[in-house]
């Protein structure tokens, strides 16, 4: 038999498996996270008619006669180019920009993603809920009373209580700036600046703390501070620098303890803090702290900071108009998760209905050596190959990888015109091959036809 006939079934089988390759592209051309496959043919082999002979003294060389037996599939390559971003508003979408696959998880089954339409399931996981398989990441951790993210730490399922709580936290500092004018005359011909803002204690009561900044009558730089929380006078007293140290409660009940002074230099910096028992701070940070047992409700215990010594970054003193107030306090009363977001770092952040924000979580990111060795899954899903090499786990905007954006999803890269224009070169090769083995038929038939 000719060797035409199955050269030509070879090229007719083989660009029917492109031609299969090339539908599979079109239909999934609006799938979320597809990646369009690419097919690459090789000769398959030769036959040897005769070899290649070297030049000699009173010839040249001659090429090597070789027939070829036709073709094979040399590659099926899954295209990792970027698709566009589709705007959803939606914001448990998720589309990377950039190398990257999202984590998914399915009992002990590692699976990565590019199709980012996760949802939140009835106990608060973040999950793809086409098959329930769940998103992986990193969960905050509370150390020292500091809620923070660890990336060292192993991933796992993220946790997003929506209405869950946020338990009650009591103030711990508040924090004074802006300026008392250096041109305010003491009583009685001036008057005090007063400057509010509201305190919580450990269960969230909001008590009310106020300052009263009067002008010492005998110094151009010193003022008098009156402290009151809920009309009720706290004991006031110098916070020393060091962490931990002791704070002496001293003086009598007849003592006024509800009040300090503050100094400042001749440029209007802020440099000293005294209590009523004449015990000063001068150095670092000018802590105050003001203590007071409220009957029916818990001790408040916190520190107003009132800038570092030498500094303009607290509370100054020159000839302008006093602004000076409470610029923040660290604490808040109950709150409920009312809303969350996630930005391009793939960090979860909860809004509460208190006004706090907290972290909930971070989504996690996998790179690859060679992501066309990954093997194709199933449900828009990839899983690690021999050749793939080991997941790269890391966040966002790290070690190469692509930034998350919430509200979108990653279309399909299928380009409809290059892939009609594949089908149209496909369906051309196999008709082309159709024809070497029609010729070839037709060529045999002139051979048997010798014989009549």
């Amino acid at each position: 038999m000719m060797r035409s006939l199955y050269s030509g079934v070879s090229g007719m089988i083989n660009h029917q498996i492109r031609m299969d390759v090339v539908g599979n592209n079109v239909s999934n051309v609006n799938t979320i996270g597809f990646k369009k496959g690419r097919v690459n043919f090789q000769d398959l082999v030769s036959q040897m008619i005769s070899g290649a002979a070297k030049p000699n003294e009173e010839v040249g060389g001659v090429n090597p006669k070789q027939v070829g037996l036709g073709m094979l599939v040399a590659t099926i390559d899954t295209i990792h180019t970027q698709g566009s971003l589709q705007v959803t508003a939606k914001k448990t979408d998720c589309a990377v920009n950039g190398d990257g696959f999202f984590i998914l998880k399915a009992g002990d089954n590692t699976l990565y993603t590019r199709a980012g339409a996760f949802e939140i399931d009835k106990d608060g996981t973040l999950v793809n809920p086409a098959n329930g398989m769940r998103v992986q990441g990193w969960s905050p951790e509370t150390i020292n009373g500091e809620t923070r993210i660890n990336k060292s730490n192993q991933i796992g399922d993220l946790q997003i209580p929506i209405y869950g709580k946020e338990i009650p936290k009591a103030t711990e500092f508040v924090t004074y700036k802006c300026n008392l004018d250096q041109r305010t005359l003491p009583p009685p011909q001036g008057q005090a600046h007063t400057t509010t803002i509201d305190v919580f204690d450990s269960l969230g009561n909001t008590h009310q703390l106020r300052l009263e900044f009067t002008k010492i009558p005998e110094t151009t730089n010193e003022w008098q501070v009156q402290t009151y929380i809920d009309n009720l006078s706290p004991l006031a007293r110098v916070r020393p620098e060091e962490e931990g140290a002791a704070v002496a409660r001293a003086g009598t009940e007849e003592d006024e303890l509800d009040t300090f002074r503050i100094q400042f230099d001749t440029q209007g910096r802020i440099i000293s803090a005294i209590d009523a028992n004449g015990q000063t701070v001068d150095a670092g940070m000018l802590n105050m702290n003001l203590l007071l047992d409220i009957p029916g409700a818990n001790q408040l215990n916190f520190d107003l900071r009132l800038g570092n010594s030498g500094m303009f970054d607290g509370i100054t003193q020159e000839a302008k108009t006093t602004t000076t107030k409470a610029r923040e306090q660290d604490g808040y009363s109950l709150g409920y998760l009312e809303d969350f977001e996630i930005d391009q770092n793939g960090i979860i952040t909860g809004v509460y209905s208190n006004g706090q924000r907290r972290d909930l979580g971070q989504l996690a990111l996998a790179t690859f050596t060679n992501p066309s060795g990954l093997e194709k899954a199933g449900e828009t899903n990839f899983v690690v190959s021999n050749n793939s090499g080991a997941a790269i786990v890391g966040a966002s905007n790290t070690e190469g990888k692509g930034t998350i954006h919430s509200g979108s999803l990653e279309m399909s890269n299928v380009d409809l015109t290059e892939t009609f224009v594949d089908m149209i070169v496909t369906q051309r090769g196999f008709q082309a091959n159709s024809r070497s083995i029609t010729t070839s038929d037709q060529m045999l038939q002139e051979v048997l036809s010798l014989k009549r």
